[in-house]
This record gives structure tokens, sequence and C-alpha cells, in this order.
């Protein structure tokens, strides 16, 4: 079994954390009762080691262990 974890990409939303970013994430979902696609987003926070992301860039996150009380992701790679 492949014990890769799944990469997420978002927007960053803030980098004003030291080593750290808010990312927002958007997903389409089908709503139960009318069937119609919706765009939904949640913001997640993420471990920033070099700081790297700036506000508006593109990136990717993966799900890593808790580094804080909020933070559950690490920064893969800064897309754009």
């Amino acid at each position: 079994m492949d014990n890769q974890k799944k990469a997420l990409r978002g927007i960053v939303v803030s980098d004003k954390m030291e080593k750290g970013i808010v990312v927002s994430i958007e997903y389409k979902m089908k709503h139960p009762q009318f069937k119609k696609f919706i765009k939904q987003s949640k913001k997640v926070m993420a471990h920033d080691p070099e700081n790297k992301a700036k506000t508006g860039n593109l990136v990717d996150i993966i799900p890593s262990r808790p580094i804080s009380r909020k933070k559950r992701y690490t920064l893969l790679q800064v897309v754009e």
C-alpha cells in the first residue's frame, strides 16, 4: 500500500507569522438535495520553516505531525 500523503494546493492568504502561513484551499462539493456543485474553501495553517511563501503565492502543502495547536500541514513547494 502507498504511504504517500496527499498534497493540497492553495493560495497563501497570510504570511505574517514567523515560520508559518495561512493557506486557503478551494474545493467543489455536490449539494446533497439540489445536486448542484458549490465552491467552498477552508483556511489551514501550515509550517514554512524558511519563510519562502509570500501572500498571493500558489503553494502545495502536505499533512504532517502537529507542529503547534493549529498547524497540521507543512509547505511542500511554492508553485507560483
